[in-house]
């Protein structure tokens, strides 16, 4: 199974960034401008559109306050098995570090997800230092 992890640290507080990453079903405006263009939540469910065109349907797992965490999986589609999470952590010379990891099969798939992952996080980081603290 392949495990990537990004991390990045971003000028904003750790409540505006939870405050983006906790509103699942908005994705495109709040946290990743341009990297997805378009988030549809049905129940816990949410069907996400990327810039490439890609659409994939995730299954929203936690909503973790206390650990400021989100976890997902998607289910099916091109993938044995697929769950991400991404965390934020407030940084100790401001700002916050955000730690995005997913676990995947088959691993063929895996070079895919970590361009797309190295991609998102960069978009994260734009968006939400673009939203100001």
């Amino acid at each position: 199974m392949a495990t990537i992890r990004k991390e990045i640290l971003i000028d904003t507080t750790p409540e505006a960034a939870w405050d983006a990453l906790r509103d699942v079903g908005a994705l495109h405006t709040r946290l990743v401008a341009g990297f997805v263009t378009d988030t549809k939540l049905d129940g816990n469910t949410r069907t996400v559109t990327f810039s490439t065109g890609m659409v994939t349907r995730e299954e929203i797992v936690s909503i973790d306050a206390e650990q400021k965490r989100v976890a997902w999986a998607i289910v099916g589609q091109h993938f044995q098995h697929y769950n991400g999470a991404a965390q934020i952590f407030p940084h100790p010379k401001g700002g916050i570090r955000v730690v995005w990891m997913t676990d995947l099969l088959p691993d063929s798939m895996a070079g895919q997800i970590e361009n797309a992952m190295t991609n998102g996080i960069a978009a994260m980081k734009k968006t939400l230092e673009a939203r100001g603290t």
